[in-house]
């Protein structure tokens, strides 16, 4: 049972009679008291009422009291202050709940009323490039979505949306051509093919970057002199204008570091390339590549016999690599196709819209013109290509085809806005009116200089060797804190099996654990701390929970089967109680704008609950029998909500650490 949504459900009837006006923004004042001295729950909207209808608030406070039906589980709802509504659940109820819960493998989680379809588009790297840092955040954001829809009892489809028929791969067939090592493409042909993206990439952007080059170091050259004529200008006599003037100067200050920061990067690539012994010549004897990958590219999509064969040939090494990292995340897809598989539909969706009269010709080029938008939407280039516009388009057609769903989500990184405030528009006009589509963007990993997570030689940072690293860190953590105990438990296999499960752990929460529009600066001493708002911290607490059966030689199954209940004696007893019946709340808060950090918030505070009580009540040195029962169901419930929670977030769980 959701008692919030409950208890809104009670004051949505009691207001109903006061007011004929929208009562959501009212019933939305229900909400956890944030002091227990206040009750467990707090009503704050007897004020805004009265202002609207110009009577006191206390005196519409005692009329929704009256009007409220709560006694079945509250104790005689209180007012206080101006016209605050306080609530407290009656013990005997609380009790009650947690009892139900201990014998429900849903934790007395109601499944969703109204169950709809949900597709989730996420993930979607390029297969032919190595996963880097940027796709940890829409893999495990829509990861965890995708878990919690469908323990709630929603339809969901999960749907890799892969770039498999982009310039990379004329990256790959350009570098296929003319830099292969045959023995190691037999030998290793996934690593043989990663490094030839590589080489071929890093040969294009240095020739991209000497090109822009005069153009950086223009840049950098005009805002120095922009900035020594600001710092030269005389004292302004009026303080708005010098203040405005101290906050302009210091936006061009900000804007030389960038621009200086980014110069250096560039030419530090530019030296690093002319420098390398091989790097050099092969840049040298390929000025063109740029324009050769782009050839390389254009003969795939025209169906070039050998291009095609080898994009067939390339395909499935791709896929293993993307798919080795989405096995040790443990993040699964219902459906896996990419833009490849649309192709063929591309030219109908552009013809249909214009057939429409949603599309039309502008300068050569096929586009939708939308309203409130400066620049069109192109669906097709002047040379007969088609966008990733298009191929959204032809995606969308597709899902209401194949799963009529209610709802689309998209999860990609904040940069993408207008492209898809665009593509629902024009969805809508095509007739897709039906279907609620989201943006569920996020902000960017940043590295300790507040800029885009980097390795020091300024490339983007491979995924496989972010999760490397967690696993060996964690697998420090995991040895230090085994290696303390009297007698250490773990044998190495066991430690590095734990490490590797710590290690994901923790880099998956650290993202999950952020509001998701935010940038967050990426640190795996903090992600692997044991203390504090971390996966590390919870999978540690989820074991000392576990550790109390042990220690105490306790069956479980026994313990449940003794006819033993939980009662709350204990003020620390009934915090946690209250926390623990609060998680389906936690679940629906974190689904009303996807923001799987609502689950984390939850899991962190329910565990100091869960630590005030392990400090205050003792467990195995209980005062009498049936306190001991009590005390170690609540353990018991405590583990098995860790367990689901961080479940639900596509974290494991580990009995020893």
């Amino acid at each position: 049972m959701n008692t919030l949504a409950e208890l809104r459900r009670r004051f949505a009837a009691a207001l109903q009679p006061l007011t004929d006006q929208d009562l959501q923004p009212l019933v939305d004042m229900v909400r956890p008291s944030q002091d227990a001295r206040h009750g467990d729950y707090q009503a704050n909207c007897a004020m805004p009422l009265g202002k609207r209808l110009g009577q006191p608030p206390r005196q519409l406070a005692q009329q929704i009291v009256d009007g409220l039906d709560v006694a079945a589980f509250c104790h005689p709802p209180q007012i206080a202050g101006p016209g605050f509504i306080n609530l407290t659940l009656r013990d005997d109820w609380l009790e009650k709940q947690l009892n139900a819960a201990l014998t429900d493998p849903r934790l007395g989680i109601d499944q969703a009323a109204d169950r709809r379809t949900y597709v989730i588009d996420y993930s979607a790297p390029n297969v032919a490039k190595p996963m880097h840092v940027g796709h940890i955040r829409s893999t495990v954001i829509g990861d965890a979505l995708t878990r919690t829809l469908r323990f709630l009892g929603h339809r969901v489809i999960s749907d890799n949306h892969i770039g498999d028929w982009g310039t990379q791969f004329g990256m790959i067939i350009y570098g296929y051509k003319h830099f292969l090592n045959p023995q190691a493409y037999r030998e290793a042909p996934v690593q043989e093919l990663a490094r030839l993206y590589r080489l071929v990439n890093q040969l294009v952007e240095y020739h991209q970057g000497r090109a822009g080059l005069r153009a950086a170091q223009k840049r950098v050259a005009q805002l120095t002199e922009q900035l020594e004529a600001q710092r030269e200008a005389p004292p302004r006599a009026d303080p708005k204008e010098e203040k405005r003037a101290a906050k302009a100067l210091k936006k061009t200050e900000h804007q030389v570091a960038a621009a200086r920061h980014d110069l250096e990067t560039l030419t530090g690539k530019l030296k690093q390339v002319e420098t390398d012994g091989t790097l050099g010549p092969l840049a040298r004897e390929n000025a063109d590549i740029a324009s050769a990958v782009l050839r390389e590219t254009a003969n795939l999509h025209a169906g070039d016999e050998t291009n095609r064969a080898l994009w067939q040939e390339f395909l499935p090494y791709c896929l293993e690599d993307i798919d080795r990292i989405y096995r040790r995340l443990k993040v699964q897809f219902d459906d896996t196709l990419g833009e490849s598989y649309y192709q063929d539909r591309l030219a109908s969706v552009v013809s249909e819209l214009q057939a429409k009269k949603i599309a039309s010709h502008s300068d050569g080029a096929i586009c939708v013109f939308l309203e409130g938008y400066q620049t069109p939407m192109i669906v097709q280039k002047q040379d007969g290509a088609f966008l990733y516009a298009t191929t959204d388009l032809a995606t969308i057609q597709y899902r209401q085809q194949t799963w009529r769903p209610d709802v689309i989500l998209y999860v990609v990184d904040h940069r993408q806005s207008l492209h898809f405030q665009q593509l629902f528009a024009t969805a809508r006009r095509w007739g897709y009116d039906n279907i609620d589509f989201a943006h569920v963007q996020f902000g960017t990993v940043l590295g300790d200089d507040r800029r885009p997570f980097k390795t020091r030689a300024g490339t983007t940072v491979g995924l496989e060797g972010l999760l490397d690293e967690a696993v060996q860190r964690a697998l420090a953590v995991v040895s230090q804190n085994d290696d303390l105990k009297e007698t250490p438990e773990l044998s190495p296999e066991d430690r590095q099996r734990i490490a590797e499960i710590v290690g994901i752990a923790a880099l998956k929460y650290a993202d999950l654990s952020q509001n998701r529009e935010s940038d967050y600066i990426f640190s795996y001493d903090k992600m692997l701390a044991l203390n504090g708002n971390t996966a590390t911290y919870m999978q540690y607490a989820y074991a000392r929970v576990r550790n109390i059966f042990v220690k105490g030689d306790v069956d479980r199954d026994r313990l449940h089967e003794s006819g033993a209940v939980i009662t709350l004696a204990h003020p620390a007893e009934r915090a946690l109680g209250l926390a623990l019946i609060r998680l389906s709340e936690a679940l629906e808060a974190s689904l009303e704008d996807y923001r799987p950090n609502q689950i984390t918030t939850y899991l962190f505070e329910m565990s100091e609950k869960y630590s005030t009580f392990y400090q205050e009540c003792p467990v195995l040195k209980a005062q009498t029998a049936a306190q001991r029962a009590s005390r170690l169901l609540l353990c018991d419930l405590t583990g098995r909500t860790l367990k689901l929670g961080l479940s639900l977030l596509g974290i494991e769980v580990v009995e020893k650490m």
